[in-house]
C-alpha cells in the first residue's frame, strides 16, 4: 500500500500508521531540495528510505520506480511529497513500468559491474554473474552478509546483481570487500579486480533489468554472453602491474573501453 504524507517528514520517528517502530516491510521516499546531492540511500536502521532532490531532473521517475519497485516487494511505501508533486510525477510517468524494456532517453547504454580478482575467475567458470544470495545458496564459505548491508540496504537487494554507470563506486566497493570495512578513499591501493562491462541495452530489450529508484540492476544471475562487451583487468588498460587505486583503475579502463567501441571519438561512457 502506498500511503502519501508532506514533505519534510521524519522516518525517524514511530511509524504513525501503525503507532509502532519500522520494520523492513516499509520503505520511505523523500523528495527534498537539497543542493548537496540528486539521491541518497540509507540511513535508518530498521527501514530502507530514499532521498531525491528536485534538483535531480528526473526526479518524477525516481519516486514512480521506487514506488513500483517496492510494492512489488511487497513494501507498504511512505512517499513524503507535497500532493502537487505526486500529481506530477504520475502525468510524466504514464504507462512507463520500473521494468520497462528499452532504455529511457537518460540511461546509460553501458553498465559496469566490478569484482575481485577471485571472483572474476569464478565468473568466468560459471558463465554468469550471480547475486550475493545465489552464491550464499552454492557456497559454504561464501561472505557471512553483503557489504550492503552495513551502507542499510534492505534484504531484497541481495537477490540483485548491482551496477554502476562507470564512476568510481564500484571500485570503492571492491576496495572495502578485500578491507572488511567501508572505505572511501579513492587513492588507497588495492589489488584491482576486473570491471565487467554490459551492454544495458540488450539487458533492458531481454526484460531483464529492473529498476528501484537509484540502481539498475538484474535479479538472481545475468550470463556472460550475449550481454558482456569487455573485461578490462590492470594489463588490458595499461598498468604495469595488478596493483592501483580505484580512482586510476576506473579512469584507465574507462578510456581503453571507450577506444575500443567509442564513435567518432565520442566517448561511450565516464
Amino acid at each position: 500500500m502506498i500511503y502519501r504524507v508532506d514533505a519534510g517528514f521524519d522516518a525517524r520517528e514511530i511509524n504513525p500508521f501503525t503507532g509502532a517502530p519500522y520494520d523492513h516491510t516499509w520503505a520511505v521516499f523523500s523528495l527534498t531540495d537539497s543542493t548537496d546531492y540528486e539521491a541518497f540511500s540509507g540511513g535508518h536502521p530498521s527501514t530502507y528510505s530514499l532521498k531525491v532532490s528536485k534538483n535531480n531532473p528526473h526526479w518524477a521517475m525516481a519516486v514512480c520506480d521506487f514506488a513500483q519497485y517496492q510494492q512489488a516487494m511487497g513494501k507498504n511505501v511512505i512517499l513524503s511529497l507535497a500532493p502537487a508533486d505526486w500529481e506530477e510525477a504520475n502525468e510524466r510517468y504514464q504507462n512507463h513500468s520500473y521494468r520497462d524494456r528499452f532504455l529511457r532517453e537518460y540511461e546509460p547504454k553501458v553498465l559496469v559491474h566490478s569484482t575481485t580478482q577471485a571472483n572474476w575467475q569464478g565468473i568466468k567458470r560459471d558463465g554468469c554473474l550471480k547475486s550475493w544470495r545465489a552464491l550464499k545458496k552454492e557456497r559454504a564459505d561464501w561472505e557471512r552478509e553483503p557489504i550492503g548491508g552495513v551502507l542499510g540496504d534492505p534484504p531484497d537487494f541481495s537477490d540483485y546483481i548491482m551496477f554502476s554507470d562507470g564512476n568510481v563506486s564500484g571500485e570503492i566497493v571492491v576496495l572495502s570487500k578485500l578491507r572488511g570495512k567501508i572505505t572511501m578513499d579513492q587513492d588507497m591501493e588495492y589489488p584491482t579486480g576486473a570491471r565487467l562491462y554490459f551492454d544495458l541495452e540488450r539487458i533492458a530489450q531481454d526484460g531483464l533489468l529492473t529498476r528501484d529508484g537509484a540502481h539498475l540492476k538484474v535479479k538472481d544471475a545475468l550470463t556472460l554472453a550475449p550481454y558482456l562487451l569487455w573485461a578490462a583487468q590492470w594489463d588490458s588498460v595499461g598498468l604495469p602491474s595488478p596493483r592501483s587505486t580505484p580512482k586510476q583503475f576506473t579512469q584507465m579502463a574507462n578510456d581503453a573501453f571507450n577506444r575500443l567501441y567509442g564513435l567518432n571519438g565520442k566517448a561511450v561512457i565516464g
